[in-house]
């Protein structure tokens, strides 16, 4: 069985940790580096740093920071944010990453997806999805969720995965920064028609709202970002709870 992975997220805004609600109103939550030193010793099996400024502000991430991030942590690391090109996918993972997610510019040029999975292998590509329930469907958004597109986001998903995609990481709007749980059904549908993994974020509250997306939501790994910034969750704790409930996880 493989076990299930637990997920810190930072999100990067002027080399700073930032976290907000519903995608807005961001307070600083620490230096990423240290945060993700702590995460690496207490027990996470990854972790996401996403640069939410990048692409809005059409700068590259910062190759700085992922060197410093390789220096401290021994697990893998996913990096995103104003990813375009090839090249800068080789920057990042030439100073470090072990994987790159994508969001924004696959959706404005979905054959980047197959370009980075023929040159790097589809285990190093990620595509995250940030959706939210416009009139009952779920519509893909852009540019850190201010752009509302036209793709049904099951639709995307199934093309993303047609296109070379190993993972994806999907966002709902409307659970984000709630800790009112992961958006489950939707999760459930994503991971029921495609064969890759599916990555939940957004939502979690408590150690029951990561039970359910591991269960209801079949979700193979779970995202969180405040609730470990601001230790109202601690992982090892987490993890023992994973166990308990029969959720094969990496203690």
């Amino acid at each position: 069985m493989l076990t299930k992975r637990i997920v810190p997220c930072l999100d990067i805004k002027n080399g700073r940790t930032v976290k907000g609600v519903n995608f807005v109103d961001l307070r600083d939550a620490g230096d990423p580096v240290e945060l993700a030193a702590i995460y690496a010793k207490t027990g996470a099996d990854e972790l996401v740093f996403l640069d939410i400024s990048a692409t809005e502000e059409r700068r590259k991430t910062l190759a700085n920071l992922v060197r410093n991030v390789a220096e401290k942590v021994n697990i893998p690391f996913t990096v995103g944010g104003g990813i375009s090109s090839v090249e800068d996918v080789d920057v990042l993972l030439q100073n470090g990453a072990d994987k790159v997610s994508v969001n924004s510019s696959a959706v404005k040029r979905p054959e980047l997806i197959n370009e980075l999975s023929a040159k790097f292998g589809s285990q190093c590509i990620t595509v995250a999805i940030d959706a939210k329930q416009i009139n009952g469907q779920w519509i893909v958004h852009l540019v850190g969720g201010k752009v509302p597109t036209e793709l049904n986001l099951f639709d995307w998903a199934k093309e993303v995965e047609s296109r070379g995609a190993g993972e994806i990481l999907f966002t709902s709007m409307d659970n984000d920064g709630t800790k009112d749980g992961f958006a489950n059904k939707a999760l459930a549908r994503l991971s029921t028609e495609l064969n890759i993994p599916i990555i939940a974020s957004g939502g979690a509250g408590n150690m029951q709202h990561f039970v359910d997306t591991f269960k209801e939501g079949k979700s193979d790994a779970a995202l969180a970002a405040s609730v470990f910034h601001f230790k109202e969750i601690g992982i090892p704790e987490l993890k023992e709870k994973l166990k308990q409930e029969g959720i094969a996880v990496r203690i």
